[in-house]
C-alpha cells in the first residue's frame, strides 16, 4: 500500500487517536504551516507548541516521528524542487475519506501558519483564502464517481504547493522568535502574570470557515 511509503500509515497508528486533531493529515498541515515561517522545531519546541495547542504529551515514537517529518518538510519547502506532498491516505480509501482528510490538511495549514506567522502577507491572504475555502469543502454522495475523482486530483495538485508559495522569499526565523511560544516565553520572564500578547486572536483570525 502507498498508505506504508508515504508514511500515513505510521501516522495513523501515532496521531489517529488524538481527539484535539480532526485527523493525522490536519496535523500534518498544521507542521507544514509552522515550517513555512520557522526552522524546523527541535522535540523539545514540539512539546512546547503541543501543549500550548492543549495536545496530550506524545509518547517518544510519535514526538520523534514529528520532529523528523518536520525536518523532511522543511527542507523540501527550503528547495526549489516543487515536490511537497501532503501526507494524506492513499487512493485504496474512499474518496469521502481522502476529500475530508484533504479539508483537514488544509484546515491544519491554515493554523499553523497563523500561529507561527503572526499575520500575512497581503501577497498571501488570497492563498489562505483559497486553503479555507478548501478546509470548508463537504462531501456529498453524488460527488463519488469518476467526475468527483478527477475534481478531488486536481484541487490536491493545486493546494499542494501553495506551502511551496507561503514559504518562498521568507527567511526562516527561530520558532522561540514566533507567537507560537509566547506562552512559555512569558512564563520564564513571570510565573504567574497573565499575557496580554498570547495569540488567541491569531487563532481565531486564521481558524478555517468550516460550517458548523
Amino acid at each position: 500500500m502507498q498508505d506504508d511509503i508515504s508514511g500515513w500509515s505510521d501516522w495513523h497508528r501515532n496521531f489517529s487517536s488524538i481527539e484535539e486533531i480532526s485527523s493525522p493529515s490536519e496535523l500534518h498541515g498544521l507542521l507544514t504551516g509552522i515550517v513555512c515561517v520557522t526552522q524546523a522545531p527541535t522535540s523539545e519546541e514540539w512539546v512546547q507548541i503541543l501543549e500550548t495547542l492543549d495536545i496530550p504529551e506524545l509518547n517518544p515514537e510519535a514526538l520523534d516521528l514529528l520532529t523528523g517529518e518536520a525536518e523532511d518538510v522543511f527542507h523540501s519547502l527550503s528547495e526549489d524542487e516543487l515536490d511537497y506532498l501532503p501526507l494524506l491516505p492513499d487512493d485504496e480509501h474512499t474518496l469521502a475519506e481522502r476529500v475530508q482528510a484533504l479539508a483537514d490538511w488544509c484546515a491544519g495549514v491554515v493554523l499553523g501558519f497563523g500561529l507561527a506567522s503572526g499575520h500575512i502577507r497581503s501577497d498571501e491572504r488570497e492563498l489562505i483564502e483559497h486553503l479555507q475555502d478548501v478546509a470548508a469543502v463537504e462531501f456529498e454522495d453524488s460527488d463519488d464517481d469518476a467526475e468527483g475523482e478527477e475534481s478531488y486530483q486536481e484541487l490536491y495538485e493545486f493546494v499542494r504547493l501553495i506551502p511551496v508559495s507561503l514559504s518562498m522569499g521568507r527567511k526562516k526565523v527561530e520558532v522561540d522568535e514566533t507567537p507560537l511560544l509566547q506562552h512559555f516565553i512569558g512564563q520564564e520572564q513571570t510565573e504567574k502574570k497573565e499575557s496580554d500578547t498570547q495569540p488567541q486572536s491569531v487563532v481565531e483570525i486564521f481558524s478555517p470557515k468550516r460550517p458548523s
